[in-house]
């Protein structure tokens, strides 16, 4: 068999000629996986079953480096992937240092950036670190029987499969106008491309928080292709207005609060030791009046967090039967890319005290692909028998399912309500309730990373880099 070797170089080069519909058709093969793990057994003989995915393995050295062993399986083969990551400073920041940046500005070829820069009295450790944890290693791939299929550098596939499962649930969003961004490495920089592909003429406001005024500068200059990396690929990406706030301008703890406040997306991607914010900004009920996606995905030990324990246990009381119509709908749970990993290392169920029955796995609310189109064919057959479309009519990009949901025209559907009991209008009830929540409400989507996703998107990356001839390969290996 022919070993397919991806260097990160390669894999920089084959990411950044993505289209739009390149990343929804990754993303609705990850889902497909997703929901194979949360929902199949070993009776159903299926690859990615959660009982064939055993949990990583982390090596920590006595120079404070974590390397991850991370085996899985999928429908396609076998992989595993192993990277090691720095352990975040604990040090705090110079704040005379912090303070030269405040007096920074950046000017796109577009449109101005203001310079938003100020602090906590101490800034938070994530922020304060100027240490890389970028993690570094690589993936092996094997085929079904064993042989093996690809060597591909793990460094930027890692932040990319992370965004590409939490920019799922961003998709189907209704307000994305105003998004916040904890951090500015390869997971913040992979989660703003991918949202700007997905609905970035939606996207009025990015607003980049981190400690490094610089390091968020470089952001958006990889991002819009003036950067070493060749950035935007020739994929053109909107520009909404963007704002870099660091933690050094004596108003930085009056413009975070309004920040996020104001925010209808909010990205946290830093290795955080404390919260990057308090929790107040979101549970009181100032905060909780507007509907919001959260996504952490910085943090990956039990010591590690980045949102405020209140603000998961504020999420998981639900509704109790009745919504106060002043603030945005709870969902009663927290979202997770995998509950066993999530309730062993994520620092932010685990200080939260959230019990199995208060997490749900981000793969039981997707729908497979098939069952998708099915359900497309379904709606578009029952709309056109009610009322055949004039000569000057618009076909629309979604369209209503017999359960009355919004389908996109392509790419991941959410999954209808199931285990509810009771009459068709309980049923219909909590159905609608379910995507008003995952739709508008305030969704938590907390992530650890598992070797399935890394396989599964390593697989489908080798594929589209053997059609578009990029990287080496052995003949014969």
């Amino acid at each position: 068999m022919t070993l397919t070797v991806l260097t990160d170089s390669d894999v920089r080069t084959l990411l950044h000629s993505l289209s739009k519909n390149d990343i929804i058709d990754l993303q609705q093969s990850l889902a497909d996986a997703l929901h194979y793990y949360s929902t199949s057994t070993e009776e159903d003989l299926n690859g990615c079953c959660s009982s064939l995915q055993p949990l990583r393995t982390a090596l920590k050295r006595s120079d404070g480096q974590t390397t991850l062993f991370m085996p899985a399986s999928s429908n396609d083969g076998l992989g595993v992937k192993i990277v090691t990551l720095c352990e975040p400073s604990t040090k705090k920041a110079d704040l005379s240092s912090l303070q030269s940046l405040s007096s920074l500005s950046l000017t796109s070829a577009s449109e101005s950036i203001g310079s938003s820069t100020t602090a906590f009295d101490v800034p938070p450790d994530s922020i304060a670190s100027s240490q890389s944890t970028t993690p570094r290693g690589s993936l092996t791939l094997l085929d079904k029987h064993g042989t093996p299929r690809a060597l591909v550098n793990a460094e930027e596939i890692t932040a990319f499969r992370t965004a590409l499962a939490s920019t799922m649930l961003f998709k189907k969003r209704a307000n994305v106008h105003d998004v916040v961004v904890f951090g500015a490495g390869k997971q913040a920089y992979w989660h703003i491309r991918l949202a700007l592909l997905l609905r970035g003429p939606e996207i009025h406001h990015l607003n980049i928080i981190n400690r490094s005024f610089e390091s968020a500068q470089s952001l958006i200059e990889r991002l819009y292709g003036h950067g070493v990396d060749g950035g935007a690929g020739g994929v053109e990406l909107a520009r909404p207005k963007i704002q870099i706030m660091t933690p050094a301008h004596g108003e930085y703890g009056r413009l975070l609060k309004s920040t996020i406040r104001g925010s209808s997306v909010i990205f946290c991607t830093t290795p955080s030791l404390e919260p990057l914010f308090p929790a107040s900004y979101l549970t009181n009920p100032e905060g909780r009046k507007k509907g919001r996606y959260v996504a952490a995905i910085g943090s990956y030990k039990p010591h590690m967090l980045e949102l405020h324990p209140d603000i998961l246990r504020q999420n998981v009381k639900g509704e109790h039967g009745h919504h106060h119509h002043k603030h945005a709908r709870q969902g009663g749970a927290v979202i997770v890319d995998s509950v066993e990993a999530c309730l062993k290392e994520a620092g932010e169920i685990i200080q939260a005290g959230l019990s199995g029955h208060e997490v749900v796995e981000i793969g039981e609310l997707l729908m497979l692909k098939r069952d998708a189109e099915r359900r497309r064919q379904e709606a578009k057959v029952k709309g056109s028998s009610k009322a055949a479309p004039t000569s000057g009519s618009v076909s629309s990009p979604s369209v209503s399912s017999s359960e009355g949901f919004e389908l996109d025209g392509s790419g991941v559907e959410l999954q209808e309500a199931k285990k509810v009991k009771g009459t068709d209008k309980q049923v219909h009830e909590a159905e609608k309730g379910l995507m008003e929540w995952l739709q508008k409400g305030n969704v938590i989507y907390k992530s650890v990373g598992l070797g399935l996703m890394d396989v599964v998107v390593g697989t489908d990356l080798v594929h589209l880099a053997d059609d578009r001839g990029v990287g080496t390969r052995i003949e014969d290996f």
